[in-house]
């Protein structure tokens, strides 16, 4: 990684976290006792619950947790480089990655998918879409609203002839790499031009930074159709697609459709990640961009005291909030799976 990109990431961080732990100063300290404080940094699409668990953790027992959504590329480089305590990322580490972040282990703490979302005045809010569709708008071949492609998925809409205004993150994201996990699945050209990752370079559309950045964007642009997390899309009121499954059904970014994705998982990788886009067409009810989403900490910490009270709460307690913010609660199996993972962690 260069050194210039590690001080770019460092001053952000830096930045964010100071900002975040002015905000949180006179916030009340239950637990009574002095306990050090957790820096963490990555996925936004994980922010909304880790921000609802850094206050219950504050009042709970004192101890403070204060997280940048910065995206999941930035909270792997934040990690291995221990600008932070812990990252969160929603695509696991490469190999190259996780032997630079000497020692670091994934614990999945979080549930949730991708959506589709699109700001078309007038078509409602509940389009229809495949993959296939979806890979050709991102590769400039389909270009406006009223492609027959997208009218025949959608009887009785009456789709405007307004050009698609395709957004994608420009940072290192978990959210694209679930999404281009997905569309390289599903369209051998994308995987053969483009391919999956975090970062791609992606041949039509523009970019904006963050979740955040996508929805600007989006709200902005008549005509535009992105990527952001569900709880985004819900939250800012976006239109969200339903998306094709294997099983040839349509089904929404939903509870439902989260956990029928998760319950189609396979065995657990070494690593502990879980590949859950485009689950079999046995899982009919599955939405096909759902993803977990994961804690990045080194096996060995200062503070591992702190980091295993974090995430035993997590994924214990703190997925009592899962679904206020379009998150499926853990498996019963990937709960374990984590908990094993967290005692392991020590000083």
């Amino acid at each position: 990684m260069p050194w210039a990109q590690i001080r770019t990431i460092a001053a952000f961080v830096g930045t964010a976290l100071l900002v975040a732990s002015l905000a949180a100063c006179g916030g009340s300290n239950g637990g009574g006792s002095e306990k050090a404080s957790l820096r963490g940094a990555g996925s936004s699409l994980v922010d909304p619950m880790v921000q609802e668990w850094s206050d219950e953790l504050r009042d709970r027992s004192g101890l403070d947790l204060v997280y940048s959504p910065i995206g999941s590329g930035g909270g792997i480089q934040a990690i291995t480089t221990r600008i932070v305590d812990l990252g969160a990322s929603d695509a696991p580490l490469t190999p190259d990655q996780a032997d630079s972040c000497k020692g670091c282990v994934l614990v999945p703490w979080a549930l949730s998918a991708t959506a589709v979302s699109y700001n078309l005045p007038g078509a409602g809010s509940d389009l229809r879409l495949t993959g296939p569709v979806l890979a050709d708008i991102f590769l400039g071949k389909i270009t406006n609203w009223s492609d027959p492609r997208i009218t025949k998925l959608n009887p009785g809409k009456e789709l405007p002839s307004q050009a698609i205004a395709p957004i994608y993150r420009s940072e290192d994201s978990g959210d694209t790499y679930a999404f281009t996990s997905y569309l390289t699945k599903v369209s051998p050209e994308w995987k053969e031009r483009v391919g999956a990752g975090t970062s791609v370079d992606f041949p039509a559309g523009v970019g904006g930074k963050g979740n955040s950045g996508v929805v600007g964007t989006m709200t902005r642009s008549k005509g535009a159709l992105g990527y952001v997390g569900a709880a985004y899309a819900v939250r800012n009121k976006l239109g969200v697609a339903s998306i094709q499954n294997a099983a040839g059904q349509f089904v929404p970014p939903d509870l439902t459709g989260i956990a029928a994705a998760a319950e189609a998982m396979g065995k657990p990788a070494p690593d502990n990640s879980i590949s859950i886009v485009d689950p079999p067409a046995s899982a009919k009810g599955a939405y096909p961009i759902s993803t977990f989403s994961y804690a990045i900490v080194p096996k060995e910490s200062a503070k591992a005291t702190e980091l295993k009270e974090l995430l035993e709460y997590a994924v214990g307690p703190g997925q009592e909030f899962a679904e206020r913010f379009v998150f499926a609660k853990l498996p019963e199996q990937v709960v374990a799976l984590a908990k094993e993972t967290i005692a392991s962690i020590g000083r």
